[in-house]
């Protein structure tokens, strides 16, 4: 077994049982990609069992901090069990839930999302990568899912010197399935495309935060809602389901804003109650504020404007303008849920982002929620970077 050794100093986070170790860190020794490692001290001491990653700055990833642990099938069997059993604990109200929940779990570099009797996982390592056969037969024995498909087209590969793969892994004795799927959420029913959709094929960690909109919508008695960065309507359902009269999903995805229409008469709403626009956000926002619009319930749900701190001033003008101008569409008494996903972007500099947006805005708000990703999104004590999607429910003065 090849040893990495750190510089001296650099134990702590391992100590802490904190899963990454970065370039910076390492003093000596080299490996394969994704090959395993023991991780010492400077002095010798045993820190970890890991995978070794030569082109990322995240140049070894832990496994296990047990020096008698062994890194093997046997091992990913016990962590595949261990994630697919917490879930089951969870009371999930919906056959779309995440499974594995990479570094939170125990297996960094690893996503997998169950839609229905479909499995859907993003190999973003390059150990997971090495042990990626071991993975899909330990998943599917887990779940008794026979088919299982691969997305692994994230731009994280890149910086792991991996290239993109797509494609079925595992598929059921009578063939491959369609990669078209429907699912059930809280009583509603989405469609997704596993090998065309955003991610894994759908953005899950929205779930419960979608339930809170509706809940929100019916309890406050809101009529209109103005869903931004829609994608395939979630919250646009969401409002109708909650008594909205009129919902208008905004997306800069034609193929997106069709099945965000499709899924409104697909859960018995008249189609008439929804409007899908197809343009940007920000020229979207502007214009309705010429056109003296105005909304009862605003989403703002953008992608990730800042992957890493080293963006966060560019992306916290973002959030800001954003904010700014959907405060400006929000109807006194109305309600604004807005998010970031930007793991650059702390909960706390968020909420100074959108204070700061209100500032400029000239409006005030009541802060009635603090809101996170749906419990199968673990964030673990170790690991704070696992908290990557932070929101805010507001209630406008």
């Amino acid at each position: 077994m090849k040893t990495i050794t750190l510089r001296d100093g650099k134990e702590r986070s391992l100590l802490r049982r904190h899963p990454w170790v970065f370039q910076g860190s390492v003093a000596k020794g080299k490996a394969d990609p994704g090959e395993t490692v023991r991780v010492e001290s400077a002095d010798g001491r045993f820190l970890a069992w890991a995978a070794f990653s030569p082109s990322s700055q995240i140049r070894v990833r832990a496994w296990t901090f047990d020096e008698a642990e062994r890194i093997d099938e046997a091992f990913f069997t016990r962590r595949i069990e261990a994630a697919v059993v917490l879930r089951g604990r969870l009371g999930i109200d919906s056959d779309g839930v995440r499974l594995i929940h990479g570094e939170a779990d125990g297996l960094p570099g690893l996503i997998v999302d169950r839609y229905g009797d479909l499995l859907s996982a993003q190999f973003l390592s390059a150990g997971t990568e090495r042990f990626k056969q071991a993975i899909a037969d330990a998943l599917v024995a887990a779940t008794g899912c026979q088919a299982l498909y691969e997305r692994s087209d994230s731009g994280v590969r890149q910086m792991e010197g991996l290239e993109p793969v797509t494609g079925w892994l595992r598929t059921p004795a009578s063939g491959a399935p369609s990669t078209e799927v429907t699912i059930r959420e809280h009583g509603w029913r989405l469609t997704l495309d596993v090998a065309e959709g955003h991610k894994t094929g759908y953005y899950l960690d929205q779930r419960d935060n979608r339930k809170l909109f509706a809940d929100l919508v019916r309890q406050m008695g809101l009529k209109t809602a103005l869903n931004c960065y829609s994608y395939t309507g979630g919250f646009s359902v969401a409002a109708l389901a909650g008594g909205a009269e009129h919902v208008t999903s905004v997306d800069s995805s034609g193929p997106a804003l069709a099945r965000a229409s499709a899924h409104i008469t697909l859960n018995g709403f008249d189609a008439s109650r929804h409007e899908a626009l197809d343009a940007d956000v920000n020229g979207a926002l502007r214009q309705f504020i010429k056109d003296g619009r105005r909304f009862d319930a605003i989403i703002l749900d953008p992608p990730k404007f800042a992957p890493s701190a080293a963006h966060a001033d560019r992306a916290s003008r973002a959030y800001k303008d954003i904010n700014r101008l959907a405060f400006k569409l929000l109807e006194p008494g109305g309600l604004l849920m807005t998010y970031s996903c930007s793991g650059g972007i702390g909960a706390e500099l968020f909420h100074k982002i959108v204070a700061g947006a209100g500032m400029d805005a000239y409006v005030d708000g009541y802060l009635i929620k603090r809101l996170e990703a749906s419990p199968d999104h673990p964030t673990t004590i170790n690991y704070p970077e696992g908290e990557y999607l932070k929101g805010l429910a507001i209630v406008r003065k």
